[in-house]
């Protein structure tokens, strides 16, 4: 799970919600998210040491960022892969109510939940040692599809509402569920 920053993060938001209120969504946001992974061993990308601080109380695993969203999803698949597992979930800390999504990996090749707009990749499950490379940013489910094709990878697409609804514009508020404050 990569997380640069609480912060730093959602400033596309900044237009409805102040710093604080930024951070306070983001942090619950990714506590929703590593309690959604459970029981499955979770892994966090960052630099940032207040997320160092949230990972490792949560008793996930930190993982160094390298500066890049695809450069956090590869060194996370690497950790996860050094650590003798086959299979890598990338989820990302934006999802308003995640349910639990250990099932993205029972699949032998890739599956891709995309978010509500269909256009972005909000999880996705692959080999650990499969050659992919990650393609995050506006239209990234094209770009995973294309990849896992071009591998010759098994290629699995799944709408789900929850695992769906990310948080990057402000009319993505409309109707969560999440507090913007750290009361």
């Amino acid at each position: 799970m990569p997380i640069r920053s609480f912060r730093a993060g959602k400033g596309r938001l900044a237009s409805v919600l102040g710093d604080a209120e930024r951070a306070a969504l983001s942090r619950t946001m990714a506590a929703r998210v590593l309690a959604a992974a459970a029981p499955l061993p979770v892994y966090v990308v960052t630099g940032d040491a207040e997320v160092v601080a949230f990972a490792s109380e949560r008793d996930a695993k930190v993982i160094a960022d390298p500066g890049s969203l695809n450069g956090a999803a590869d060194a996370g698949r690497a950790a996860v892969a050094a650590d003798g597992f086959d299979r890598v979930i990338v989820a990302h800390a934006d999802l308003v109510a995640p349910t639990p999504f250990a099932w993205v990996a029972d699949f032998d090749g890739v599956t891709i939940v995309p978010d509500r707009r269909g256009g972005g990749t909000n999880v996705m499950a692959l080999p650990t040692r499969a050659p992919f490379d990650f393609a995050y940013g506006d239209g990234s489910r094209t770009r995973h599809e294309r990849e896992a094709r071009a591998r010759g990878l098994a290629l699995r697409v799944v709408d789900d509402t929850a695992l769906g609804w990310d948080v990057d514009e402000p009319d993505d508020l409309i109707g969560a569920d999440v507090p913007t404050t750290d009361a």
